[in-house]
């Protein structure tokens, strides 16, 4: 009787992630590359925080002043967030244009919302009607703004934008590419199904209405992460505004890889930490039960092995599906943004996907981590 309802519960999970494996999947083919065919009315502001990013920040002054969107239509602001390198030197020294400024966060300014904090002052020091925000470690194509903002209209009041990692030589980076497209490309097929889900703020912009109509981060300001996911769905689940994901790959920003495992573990933990906060708790149940699919398949070769045989033919048949519809999402994105090399490594890749997951899971659930040379408490 056990092993029944052990099968019926593996067999609910197996079912379970499925349907949302479809769901980004019919996403992925809705979503429409049409864009608007000019440049917003509304000034636009883009917003650059930066902590301790000395050896980058040139990279991403470069991008942003060469962007081809005119200059009075939209300004560029860097926020210090209390560097102790020479970050905001090199910066001050180098911006060779007036619509670009450097600002510097209170010492006292919401302490422990972190990036939040930053982007919040960002916000409140800047003019512009659309909201643009990307990382200081991060290079963006030359018609990057012009390419994002196209997929605004009168209805839109948030844009996803695509991010990638830089292509590497090593496994590890290789490793990584897959895998943060992955991310990407479930991010995008969310939003193409209208169940936006997750995005990520290296490539974001928003309506700064929308941003006051949900109240701004006050919802959120003691986390220290979820200023691009957590205020996505808000504005999804609180207003009018449609969400759109900028499928374009002239839209695409570019950052590096870890170098580390330990970096990798500790961005993922972060990442991680922001499902439990989600408002929507049919969404946070959702992430549960997806969760427990991968402790699922942990648990049915060890039973397969000390209690029956039929649950190592179970484990088979889910590992199998799993991969098999897999598969089929990444070839679909990566057609539609990426490039196709990058499967090459997907069958190791997927081996190493389900400790990650329930690691990175549990970790971020429950444990702190580092940000930035900081210690964040959950």
């Amino acid at each position: 009787m056990i092993e029944i309802l052990l099968l019926l519960f593996f067999l609910l999970m197996l079912i379970h992630y499925l349907l949302f494996l479809f769901r980004v999947y019919s996403g992925l083919k809705i979503l429409s590359s049409d864009t608007q065919k000019k440049i917003p009315d509304e000034f636009v502001t883009v917003l650059i925080p930066f902590r301790n990013e000395e050896k980058n920040i040139l990279q991403v002054l470069k991008s942003v002043e060469s962007q081809d969107y005119p200059t009075d239509k939209f300004e560029v602001i860097f926020i210090d967030d209390n560097s102790v390198d020479k970050s905001k030197e090199v910066l001050e020294k180098n911006i060779s244009r007036n619509n670009i400024r450097v600002i510097t966060v209170p010492d006292d300014y919401s302490v422990n919302a972190h990036k939040k904090r930053a982007i919040r002052f960002g916000i409140e020091n800047s003019k512009g009607e659309i909201i643009v925000t990307t990382d200081a470690d991060c290079i963006q194509k030359k018609s990057w703004l012009k390419t994002l903002l196209s997929f605004f209209d009168d209805k839109t009041g948030f844009v996803s934008g695509p991010v990638k990692f830089f292509e590497g030589k090593s496994l590890f980076s290789q490793l990584q590419e897959l895998e943060f497209a992955g991310l990407v490309i479930t991010g995008a097929g969310l939003i193409g199904s209208n169940n936006p889900t997750i995005c990520n703020a290296a490539n974001i912009a928003y309506k700064r209405k929308a941003f006051d109509l949900v109240g701004g981060f006050s919802f959120q300001m003691n986390l220290s992460s979820g200023d691009d996911e957590l205020l996505m769905q808000k504005i999804f689940r609180d207003t009018d505004y449609q969400i759109k994901f900028a499928l374009n790959k002239n839209a695409i920003v570019e950052t590096e890889p870890n170098e580390t495992l330990k970096n990798f573990y500790q961005q993922r933990k972060r990442w991680a930490s922001k499902g439990l906060f989600y408002k929507n708790k049919m969404l946070v149940l959702k992430l549960v039960l997806i969760y427990l699919f991968y402790i699922a398949l942990i648990i049915q070769p060890i039973l397969g092995l000390t209690v029956h045989s039929i649950f190592l033919i179970s484990f088979v048949v889910s590992l199998i599906a799993k991969i098999l519809v897999e598969f089929l999402i990444l070839k679909k994105g990566i057609e539609l943004l990426f490039d196709k090399k990058i499967l090459n490594v997907f069958l190791l890749a997927e081996l190493f996907h389900i400790p990650y997951i329930i690691i990175a899971g549990l970790s971020g659930a429950f444990g702190n981590y580092r940000w930035k040379d900081r210690r964040i408490s959950r």
